[in-house]
């Protein structure tokens, strides 16, 4: 087997909390496989300790988060605790979905790598992640 071949980037789609819209989570999960990704998508209504708990098991380089309830901040916010409290340093996370401007520095700043609000093209979408899971 050829050792210089790239690892696909592997990335969680999940959505939680009680947000129970997952059409656009699953369109974006299905663009990034079809850009040669590894998706797992978790289904809905998934707690914290259990979408870091699958970034554990399945080894992923990014987490991406859908959400469209309003509640970004503060579940960024718990998801990066979380994930530095288990020492998941290289664990990129990416959130989409119902996101104002506003609210798009403060993500940035408490180390949210990319932010896709709704309506972010698909190609913008591959190209970040990409992008992210490499640094």
């Amino acid at each position: 087997m050829e050792e210089n071949k790239k690892r696909k980037i592997r990335i969680i789609v999940a959505k939680p909390g009680l947000d129970g819209h997952d059409r656009g989570a699953k369109v974006v999960a299905q663009a990034l496989k079809e850009a040669g990704m590894e998706v797992i998508y978790t289904g809905l209504h998934q707690t914290i300790d259990q979408i870091v708990q699958t970034a554990l098991q399945e080894d992923v380089d990014v987490i991406g988060l859908s959400i469209l309830s309003g509640a970004h901040l503060p579940i960024c916010e718990t998801l990066l605790d979380k994930i530095r409290e288990k020492g998941m340093r290289d664990v990129k996370v990416a959130v989409g979905g119902v996101i104002p401007r506003r609210d798009v520095e403060k993500l940035k700043t408490i180390g949210v790598d990319a932010i896709f609000p709704g309506g972010t093209p698909f190609d913008k979408i591959v190209k970040e992640i990409r992008e992210i899971a490499e640094k």
